[in-house]
């Protein structure tokens, strides 16, 4: 598939493509095809007349809300061949300097323009507001951009390395197109029809799932309303989902572990009701919800009980060096516990010690600079992952922990702090957990938990659980607590909802079992 040419032979007309629901629960606005098509064909224009400026394709940052300037923005990129650079708003500083290093210039909505401020970044910004545009646009024809000729990096997106600073992965077009087209074969198109967007579009997932599926399977994005908190920004934000989730009536989303579990919480407020009663109270109408997860395994007992209530969460895993998704459980080919089985264009294998190697023609260009947790392709083209998987008999993969993070104890026992995190999350009030144990006497624990819980009644039933389902090893003896509005949240996750161990483990060290 030619991604540009699909996406412009697909909305050449009025048909709805963007919703942002309003903050005071009025009439969304909706934006169709044509505008957004025909906006970003403007704005390209003077993306294009900034690269043959400098010889080169224009390198770009993108800060913007989740929202229809987003869209624009992306789409204008794509379209003029440029390099584009998401940067998360809720970066610090050091991370967004470390990502912006190569940037010739920015485009922003306000909220990001005012971030670019706070960051002390000097760069040039081209704000956007997405109603001028589409109204200039009017006036010009739209214009068909013919595919470029040569298989050009068009991303660099962020993922976590060994420092505070970001690693830059690049991202192919054709890479992006293997990806899409395996996508596409895998998915019924009714499914996107809806999709609902929660987590920042800084994240490729986000991008591949909330943007290009939609408009490649003829769907419509809806955004949360302007200024709302996306899951992975704030601690707190999953928990605030339930009532947008109505207002958006989603038939697809893609959603972190924590969102399994408030899922699994609403569902037992009623567990009596019948599904369609359960799915209008929860989602605002009756249709299948293709609901997506991935980052972090969910307990299995969670995956079967929210089954049992009608509702199927779909894992899946993936890696920015492979363009994101690697393997999805997808409707009518499920099976709990796994990540489901590679899509069409990947191939895996195990080495002898069971870490998993991907090979594809969606595997990465490479990174921006060096670092430690950098990942190698071989010289037989094999992507090594440093997870630790199984393959069943069925070709489903289990990811089974991190390499790297199979830590020993000081008193020589191995621990698995993936697992060990996943046990802990089947409790209802747990937001995150993290394990550090490498080189410590024993395991010791960060927690963060609903901000209404008691601490007390919390701690206590985090050691009774210890207690009945881990082994001695396992147990922390350390117990750290953070209410999930809490300011420390930042420092101790990622953007994307992932830990950095050493913050956290610089924490936990500073208390005594």
């Amino acid at each position: 598939m030619d991604l540009l040419t699909e996406l412009q032979a697909r909305y050449e007309d009025d048909t709805p493509l963007i919703e942002v629901l309003a903050a005071d629960g009025g009439p969304p606005t909706v934006w169709t095809g044509r505008q957004i098509m025909s906006g970003a064909q403007l704005l390209a224009q003077e993306i294009r007349a900034l690269s043959a400026e400098l010889g080169r394709p224009a390198r770009v940052g993108l800060l913007a809300e989740n929202s229809a300037e987003w869209i624009v923005a992306d789409l204008a990129l794509l379209f003029a061949g440029a390099v584009e650079i998401p940067v998360p708003t809720a970066f610090t500083a050091q991370q967004a300097a470390a990502l912006l290093a190569e940037a010739d210039t920015c485009l922003t909505d306000a909220p990001g323009t005012r971030r670019l401020a706070e960051w002390g970044q000097a760069l040039p910004v081209r704000e956007l507001a997405a109603a001028p545009l589409v109204e200039a646009a009017r006036e010009t024809p739209f214009a068909r951009t013919a595919p470029p000729a040569t298989d050009a990096v068009i991303k660099t997106i962020h993922t976590s390395g060994t420092t505070s600073a970001p690693k830059g992965v690049l991202i192919r077009r054709k890479g992006l197109e293997a990806l899409l087209t395996s996508l596409r074969e895998r998915i019924d198109a009714p499914a996107f029809r809806r999709y609902l967007s929660i987590v920042p579009l800084s994240l490729l997932i986000e991008q591949v799932a909330g943007v290009y599926l939609p408009l490649l399977l003829g769907g419509r994005v809806v955004f949360l309303p302007p200024g709302t908190a996306l899951v992975g920004t704030a601690a707190d934000a999953a928990a605030r989902m339930s009532p947008l989730l109505r207002a958006a009536r989603p038939t697809a989303m893609v959603v972190p572990p924590t969102m399994a579990a408030l899922l699994l919480a609403r569902c037992d407020e009623e567990p009596n009701e019948d599904v369609e009663a359960r799915y209008r109270r929860l989602f605002g109408h009756e249709d299948p919800v293709f609901v997506a997860c991935g980052g972090a395994p969910v307990p299995a007992d969670i995956l079967h009980r929210l089954h049992t209530y009608g509702i199927t969460v779909h894992e899946g895993y993936g890696l920015s060096e492979n363009s994101s998704v690697v393997s999805w459980n997808v409707p009518g080919q499920v099976r709990f516990g796994t990540v489901g089985r590679p899509l069409g264009h990947v191939e895996v294998r195990l080495t002898t010690d069971h870490e998993l190697l991907v090979r594809s023609p969606s595997l990465f260009a490479g990174y921006t600079g060096t670092d430690p947790s950098s990942l190698v392709v071989d010289d037989e083209g094999w992507l090594h992952t440093g997870d630790l998987a199984e393959i069943d008999a069925d070709g489903y993969l289990r990811i089974t922990g991190r390499r790297k993070n199979i830590v020993i104890t000081a008193a020589g026992r191995n621990i698995s702090p993936e697992w060990v995190e996943a046990q802990y999350r089947r409790l209802p009030f747990v937001r995150e957990v993290v394990i550090v144990a490498d080189g410590l006497d024993t395991a010791r624990a960060l927690v963060v938990i609903d901000r209404t819980v008691d601490r007390e009644e919390a701690r206590d039933q985090l050691k009774e659980f210890g207690r009945q389902r881990l082994s001695e090893v396992e147990r922390p003896t350390v117990i750290h607590l953070m209410a999930d509005d809490d300011d420390d949240y930042s420092t101790c996750f990622t953007v994307t909802g992932r830990p950095r161990r050493d913050r956290v483990r610089a924490l936990l060290t500073e208390e005594a079992p």
